[in-house]
């Protein structure tokens, strides 16, 4: 599990990066909305909250094994409803989420399944190199060069998405990705029989 102190230097350079966009620093309150990724029925008895980087290794493991068995079996046959929410370690993991985000919901989850397929070589570089390497993944699922720069430059979405995840995190007790907030309860990485055999339980009690 990717682990950082949520209240000590995780979160410095985070604020670090949001300074260095000019803002003034509006109240939370006033920081526009942001909106949780959902995938499944809205309807279904059981509701899994994953908290994730798109620059964490364990996180795109668990998209790449536990989590396609998890969609196959339990959100596409309408019983969890699954929401992802990105946690940011870094600026690369942010840049990531502006970029997955780019395209609203329709495009989010098969744009954050291309970002955590090819962490490995979007990570590399320098900070412009990164930032092109995103673009190009949003390119592939088919935004313009137009929409990514204006997702990408939007300073007051990343602020607020910045104040979002330090909200979220802290009220669900977060320490480490990939976490898990199934009905309520929180729960570290497991494997995909521990994950179904929990999933099972929760479902049986409804």
């Amino acid at each position: 599990m990717h682990r950082r102190d949520f209240l000590a230097t995780g979160l410095v350079s985070v604020a670090a990066l949001t300074a260095g966009l000019g803002l003034a620093g509006p109240a939370f309150a006033e920081i526009a909305e942001i909106e949780d990724m959902v995938m499944g029925d809205p309807d279904a008895p059981v509701t899994v909250i994953e908290y994730a980087s798109f620059t964490c290794p364990h996180c795109a493991n668990f998209h790449a094994t536990t989590f396609k068995e998890l969609k196959k079996n339990y959100i596409d046959t309408g019983k969890v409803r699954f929401i992802h929410r990105e946690v940011f370690f870094d600026r690369y993991g942010l840049w990531a989420a502006m970029v997955a985000r780019c395209g609203g919901q329709l495009r989010y989850f098969g744009v954050a399944d291309l970002i955590y397929t090819d962490q490995q070589s979007w990570t590399q570089g320098e900070p412009a190199q990164i930032a092109d390497n995103l673009r190009r993944i949003g390119r592939t699922s088919g935004l313009s060069n137009d929409q990514l720069d204006a997702c990408l430059q939007d300073a007051e979405k990343a602020q607020a998405l910045v104040a979002w995840n330090d909200a979220n995190t802290k009220a669900d007790g977060i320490s480490g990705t990939p976490s898990f907030v199934i009905e309520g309860e929180l729960y570290s990485n497991m494997s995909y029989a521990d994950f179904a055999a929990l999933l099972d339980e929760k479902l049986a009690a409804k």
